[in-house]
């Protein structure tokens, strides 16, 4: 027998005995000469249902129920399989005779999993159109359940996954896959991977558990956990999907988010399940509502989504899950529902709730709340993306109709610290949570390439622009020339000039030719625009290029005649808004409105369509804030980023390109024309950091909800009253003349207007100081403790002095019509202010975002630091290093020679900075050069074949001999026991081992406590 085979028979002995001795399985023998090998073994099947009570004639006409569903030869392996689970999930509906009722044969005993008989065999040997045999078969009842291809240490785990998938094939032995709900492949070096029927690689999970366990090999500690019979069971029953054509497993935080999850439905409390971007928040809210469902018999959920596109998707999966799900038409259908018995699963976007226009909305509230929606049963409300309806009177309609309801939010953002309080107070305290690095460390999503790209712009004739200001601003006063140039004279129109956009088109061209996704045309991108004006503009320049065709603009703008009826100043020039709507009417010339919708949602359905499956026929689509969140396009690869973003909006911009995708997509890639890298950096910082308020108590939100409201209270009296103390010196009766004379003297006197300009400053900043402090509670004024005549005072004394700003302003000739302006101003900007090609700025090549941000702690450590000191470069600089710092000391063990050349390197670093023997610039390259070795542990002269990190440290600390280091790594493989470390003798073996290499005991002894730091043996 070779040696492959003895290592790879040895790990099979092994995970054999660990089924039968750990996990109670009976072990059926090896079936590899064994003929007729079966994934429904009848005789096994008929043992089980023999002892359960059932006749004989019962079990034949359930046996023949099962095997028409698993042998179906008209049917895809999908829907055989889909079939069978129901069958196994819900049992077998036969009648004993032809004039008897239905009964069901339960297959399964699900409610107790001692009942069952759980089985393994092994090599077991199919006959299909080709033979195949399976390392190991699991069997529940003498039904196949799972199968588990086995590789030996230094074969991939990807050899093992790619033959239970080409096993599926029809040419092969697909049938038998038709029982199969769990494909395990695994070896001893990288652990259990898991999928099920129709599962691609790339989407093979592992799963985790206990990390600081590491008393065993990752494939045996992770086949204890999840093959256990009660957790096989439970995965079995709870979270087996079906969704649209593609079977799904979950993933291990969906699992733990669920678990969580029913522990808060038990005791009837909501929360917020935060789970990152892209990692399937809509199955968990599925899954969880089958639950419910199931587990409670007055349960009823109501899904709650702000997305039409969502509201299908929901209806679809669970129509496609067998679960029958009413999805709502109206407000008034919604409410209809609920006040009746059925359907137990409702659908319905949150803007159905309440009615439109409500002119006094806290009476509306009042109103709601003194008689409540008598909706029948015990109702739980999900609502999707929380953090965009969580203080909203949208909640508070939801709230005030359904008093008694259990409110469940759910989320791709964490709730940003500025809106803890608020978030608390609708839903409670997180029940789970499961963050970016997290999902990036876990293979769910991909990492980010940032890249931050700079175009230079200078004036080309300084005097001609204020040649042209000052003969167009004749006639003027100081405050409408200082107002036009605040409007035209800002970064925003500055930075969108034609010669800008020009260069930043190009820019993106030359990506599409060079970059690898892009030029293959397998990925395609996204153009985020500041304004419908400049995406009009930029789809006007691609136009002229290679992607002329291939390019889309997606906004929120519909054309209508009423866009420019006040539009034409008779200067024979074209305002912004009239260049958007005739670009949009030439866009829209040829396209048919579908029914139900118009020509523009008709055209942007088309496009979105083409780009998720047809990424070489949509190469690049430029928005504004339309499909920034909720929209996942795994082809999409690039975001070229030309608009001021921060936080929410920011992140879930970047997320758009981090789905997985084909082999070819390792990251997803940000192009930032913006300079936002501080942004993205505390962004990322903010959706990865540990939370501080996870362990709120429910009586903790009545606290803030009153902290909150008593602050917001003396705010606002605060503005009103220094309102009435601004304009108490006003002569009776107080009227529009009596005003004007008090804040603008006389108006034709222009010393008199510049005399007062300081009590008009105070108007204008006192206006908006209690339109702020107004918006801040307005939602909870009642609760505020202000009666209903108190709100409409406060109501009306807003109206008053917002009409008097507006009366002051005009009276003064503070305020200016720019709209003639506008073209000329263009025109300026268009042809005096040229750019030059775009530079890379950014300093931290080709590092990902959470390598660079998290992994080296630096996001932790700023995101910690007070606003004064982030800015600071001298304390950034002080924190990277210090971060760097305790990554080279707490790692200092593992790889000793490298850890302190990179002390070393550091020391060196600081002193350079520390003596301005370098610019701020130079050392942000050094240290995002440092910081990248020591993540990688690896340095620029490391041998490319030494691919894992053991095979580095052993290099690195073996005077970089590469043969010596490679000869070291093979021995530990062949000769390590389970279980080695703290086993004395288990040691020893190793150390024999090591022995025979470099024949000194000191050095073998040096050498070991190295290996011991390796987690890989």
């Amino acid at each position: 027998m070779s040696t492959v085979g003895q290592r790879e028979r040895i790990t099979q002995n092994r995970i054999v005995k660990l089924f039968h001795e750990e996990l109670g399985y009976k072990y059926l023998g090896n079936w590899e000469e064994r003929t007729n090998n079966s994934n429904i073994e009848e005789h096994l099947l008929m043992d089980f249902l023999s002892r359960k009570g059932y006749n004989l004639n019962l079990i034949n006409k359930a046996l023949h129920e099962l095997r028409i569903a698993a042998n179906n030869y008209n049917e895809s392996l999908y829907s055989n399989n889909k079939n069978v689970y129901r069958l196994l999930r819900y049992g077998v509906q036969v009648k004993a005779d032809v004039s008897e009722n239905y009964e069901t044969v339960y297959l399964v005993d699900w409610e107790r999993t001692e009942n069952n008989d759980f089985y393994i065999a092994e090599e077991v040997t199919v006959f299909g159109n080709h033979e195949k045999r399976p390392d190991i078969v699991l069997y529940v009842n003498g039904i196949a359940i799972g199968v588990l291809e086995l590789k030996r240490s230094t074969i991939s785990i990807g050899d093992g996954i790619r033959q239970s998938i080409v096993n599926q094939k029809k040419e092969f032995i697909g049938q038998f896959f038709s029982t199969i709900q769990f494909v395990f492949a695994g070896n001893d070096t990288e652990g259990l991977r898991y999928g099920t029927i129709g599962t691609a690689e790339k989407f093979f999970l592992n799963w985790k558990e206990d990390l600081k366990d590491t008393s065993r090999l990752q494939i045996d500690k992770y086949l204890l956990k999840m093959c256990n019979k009660e957790r096989l069971m439970e995965l079995m029953y709870d979270f087996v999907l079906f969704d649209g054509g593609i079977k799904k497993l979950p993933r291990v935080h969906q699992y733990f988010g669920i678990k969580a999850a029913q522990e808060h439905v038990r005791k009837r409390e909501g929360g917020i399940i935060w789970h990152t971007q892209g990692s399937g928040k809509s199955i968990v809210m599925v899954l969880l509502a089958k639950w419910i469902l199931e587990n409670n018999a007055n349960a009823r959920v109501a899904i709650i989504t702000d997305r039409d596109e969502l509201d299908k998707q929901i209806e679809r999966v669970f129509n496609d899950a067998g679960e029958s799900i009413k999805r709502t038409s109206s407000g008034k259908d919604l409410m209809a529902q609920l006040s009746q018995a059925t359907p137990r699963l409702i659908c319905s976007l949150v803007h159905k709730f309440g009615k439109k226009d409500v002119e006094n909305f806290e009476e509306f509230i009042k109103e709601l709340e003194s008689s409540p929606s008598l909706a029948v049963g015990e109702l739980f409300v999900f609502v999707d993306e929380c953090h965009r309806t969580q203080s909203g009177k949208l909640h508070r309609v939801m709230k005030a109709m359904l008093p008694n309801a259990v409110f469940i939010g759910f989320t791709g953002t964490p709730l940003l610290k500025k809106d803890k309080k608020t978030s608390l107070e609708v839903f409670g305290k997180y029940i789970h949570t499961y963050k970016f690095n997290e999902a990036v460390e876990d293979e769910v999503v991909l990492d980010l390439l940032y890249e931050a790209r700079d175009i230079d712009q200078k004036l080309s004739s300084p005097q001609r622009i204020d040649a042209w200001f000052e003969s167009k601003t004749r006639g003027l006063n100081d405050f409408q020339k200082a107002e036009l140039r605040k409007k035209w004279g800002t970064m925003q129109k500055v930075l969108s000039s034609r010669s800008r956009m020009d260069k930043v088109v190009n820019d993106i061209i030359f990506d599409f030719s060079l970059k690898p996704r892009l030029s293959s045309e397998r990925g395609n991108a996204i153009l985020v625009a500041a304004n419908i004006y400049e995406a009009c503009r930029y789809f006007d320049l691609f136009q002229q290029t290679s992607l002329k065709g291939k390019c889309a603009v997606v906004t929120s703008y519909n054309p209508s005649t009423r866009d420019i009826t006040t539009e034409d100043t008779g200067a024979n020039t074209e305002t912004e808004k009239e260049y958007i709507y005739k670009t949009y009417t030439d866009l829209l010339e040829n396209v048919s409105a579908k029914p139900g919708k118009t020509k523009t949602e008709s055209y942007e359905d088309a496009v979105k369509e083409k780009f998720l499956k047809e990424p070489s026929n949509m190469r690049l689509l430029i928005v504004v804030d339309k499909l920034l969140t909720g929209f996942d396009a795994p082809s999409c690869t690039y975001l070229y980023i030309d608009k001021s973003m921060q936080d929410h909006g920011l992140f879930q911009a970047i997320c758009r390109v981090n789905r997985l995708d084909t082999e070819d997509k390792q990251f997803g890639y940000i192009v930032d024309y913006k300079d936002l890298f501080k942004k993205v950096e505390n962004a990322v910082a903010v959706y990865t950091s540990e939370l501080d308020y996870e362990d709120f108590d429910k009586e903790d939100c009545e606290i803030l909800l009153q902290d909150r409201l008593k602050k917001g209270r003396e705010r606002l009296e605060d503005a009103i009253e220094q309102l009435a103390f601004l304009c108490e010196p006003v002569e009776l009766p107080k009227g529009t003349l009596e005003y004007i004379r008090y804040f603008c003297g006389n108006t034709e006197i222009p010393e008199e207007l510049k005399a007062r300009e300081v009590q008009r400053t105070a108007l204008y900043k006192g206006t908006v100081a209690l339109i702020r402090a107004y918006a801040n509670i307005s939602d909870d004024m009642e609760a505020a403790g202000y009666t209903l005549s108190e709100i409409n005072e406060i109501k009306d004394l807003l109206d008053f002095y917002l009409k008097l700003r507006e009366e002051i302003k005009r009276a003064s000739g503070e305020t200016i019509d720019l709209k003639p302006y506008e073209a000329d101003m263009r025109h300026l900007i268009d042809n005096y202010i040229q750019a030059e090609d775009s530079q890379v700025i950014s300093t931290f090549g080709e590092m990902p975002l959470i390598e660079l941000i998290v992994k080296s702690g630096i996001a932790d450590a700023v995101d910690k630091l007070p606003n004064g000191i982030k800015g600071n470069k001298e304390a950034v600089a002080e924190t990277i290093e210090n971060n760097v710092r305790s990554k080279i000391i707490k790692d200092h063990l593992i790889d000793p020679a490298f850890f302190e050349e990179m002390s070393a390197l550091l020391s060196t670093i600081i002193t350079e900075r520390k003596e301005k023997a370098i610019s701020y610039e130079d050392y942000l390259k050094k240290i995002a050069e440092l910081a990248k070795k020591v993540q990688k542990g690896k340095n620029v002269n490391t041998p490319d074949d030494l691919k894992t990190p053991a095979m580095r440290v052993l290099y690195n600390n073996l005077g970089q001999d590469k043969d010596k280091a490679i000869a070291v790594h093979e021995s530990i493989l062949k000769c390590r026991p389970d279980g080695w470390r703290g086993n004395p003798a288990k040691e020893m073996v190793i150390k024999r081992s090591l022995y025979e290499i470099f024949k000194d005991v000191d050095e073998v002894e040096r050498v070991f406590l190295i290996i011991e730091q390796q987690s890989e043996y």
